[in-house]
């Protein structure tokens, strides 16, 4: 087949979606596919893999979903995805995220092919976009032929604005990268100490504060507990942490920052306990695979995002979201007990297994193949007034030419 992956967010930057595609991309070429990644990108086109086409460099940080996406509204990509797509002639062209824009919109609406649709958010709040937006992504969501949800929180959150048949597929984990016998702990973490880890940036919805909350009740009942902290994250992020660990005493709490792609692996084999305290917006929980895989028992808040992961007390610990008392006291219990520690560590490892990319990439190009064999599925793009109205309103707006 040929495939077309689609990233609204700076490609080179690091994120659940860029990664997911990026897992996608490689396993779909293992398999033959001929595969073509369109995204925008602030690094040079000769500092990209050969199959990736650089839609546009003009990245604008958004606020969203309690985070900051970086992505092109640049009105050229108009014109350079009508062209793309002509020249890419694809079976299959998969939009993940597709009502962020401006990408996912014009792709989706120039695109003649399969259209497959990959939606990876959550939150707990409304969206007032989707609310007072609904009639203007309406027509373009119309376009998608099969639509994915990586998880029920995701799929519940999205079909309360756009109602229709969405297939759980859900993100996949790299076992062989965490999980691997060539994977070391980090040696200076072996020094006796109880290593907790967090990884991630030090955003406000992953929930950091909790934990550094929670540390001085758990170097009380356990003072050779050390906390270390992996994630991109820069010096003004981690500023007012290193406040707050100042103020109190706290001693070991190490930030590492952003850990290389091949040292990863070693500081969740380092951890004693991995701790994961989002508040929300997480729709599924890449980071707990991850850490199950590599064989570290988890602590994570109790979200929608992440119950779709974890089974309660089988393969990792669930505590109430916001509460540095309960997520202390679980983090304690587990440090004083070795041997429940090897034995969610065990089940974590098999519940990875189920989310190992060969095996979520089967189910993509399953489904895939079933929507090209499906009755129809070569008949022309559908277009229906409402679209061709909208279309010509949306051409008017990106059009470079227009004053």
């Amino acid at each position: 087949m040929r495939i077309a992956l689609v990233s609204p967010y700076d490609f080179p930057y690091p994120g659940g979606v860029t990664e997911h595609i990026k897992h996608l991309d490689r396993e779909l070429r293992r398999l033959g596919h001929q595969v073509t990644i369109i995204a925008p990108s602030t690094s040079a086109p000769d500092r990209l893999e050969d199959n990736i086409i650089r839609i546009s460099d003009d990245i604008f940080s958004v606020p969203w979903s309690g985070s900051v996406a970086r992505l092109t509204l640049s009105p050229q990509v108009y014109q350079r995805v009508k062209h793309v797509l002509a020249e890419g002639r694809f079976d299959i062209v998969h939009v993940h995220e597709p009502t962020v824009p401006l990408l996912p919109l014009a792709v989706l609406r120039h695109s003649r092919s399969i259209n497959i649709g990959t939606f990876h958010a959550y939150r707990e709040t409304a969206h007032l976009g989707y609310e007072y937006g609904k009639g203007l992504l309406d027509p373009f969501l119309d376009r998608l032929d099969g639509r994915i949800a990586v998880s029920h929180a995701a799929r519940d959150y999205i079909s309360q604005y756009f109602p229709g048949d969405y297939t759980i597929i859900p993100n996949g984990v790299d076992v062989a990268r965490f999980g691997g016998p060539h994977v070391t702990p980090i040696e200076a973490l072996q020094d006796g100490k109880l290593n907790i880890l967090f990884v991630g940036r030090l955003e406000q919805r992953k929930g950091f504060r909790y934990l550094l909350r929670a540390f001085p009740y758990i170097k009380a009942a356990a003072p050779e507990a050390r906390l270390v902290v992996v994630g991109a994250f820069t010096k003004e992020d981690r500023a007012p942490f290193l406040r707050y660990c100042r103020t109190h005493g706290l001693r070991d709490v190490k930030f590492v920052g952003f850990a290389p792609a091949d040292q990863l692996p070693r500081y969740y084999r380092s951890a004693h306990v991995f701790v994961s305290p989002a508040t929300g917006y997480e729709s599924f929980g890449i980071v707990l695979l991850e850490a199950m895989a590599a064989g570290a028992p988890v602590v994570a808040s109790n979200i929608a995002g992440y119950r779709s992961v974890i089974t309660p007390e089988r393969d990792g610990v669930l505590v109430p979201p916001e509460d540095p008392q309960a997520l202390g006291e679980a983090i304690v219990d587990l440090l004083r007990a070795p041997e429940q520690r090897e034995r969610l560590s065990a089940a974590g490892r098999m519940t990875a297994q189920r989310y190992a990319w060969p095996v979520v990439t089967q189910q993509i190009v399953d489904y895939y193949q079933a929507h090209l064999n499906a009755p129809g599925a070569r008949e022309p793009a559908r277009h229906d007034r409402s679209l061709r109205v909208l279309a010509s309103r949306v051409a008017g707006w990106f059009d470079p030419r227009q004053p």
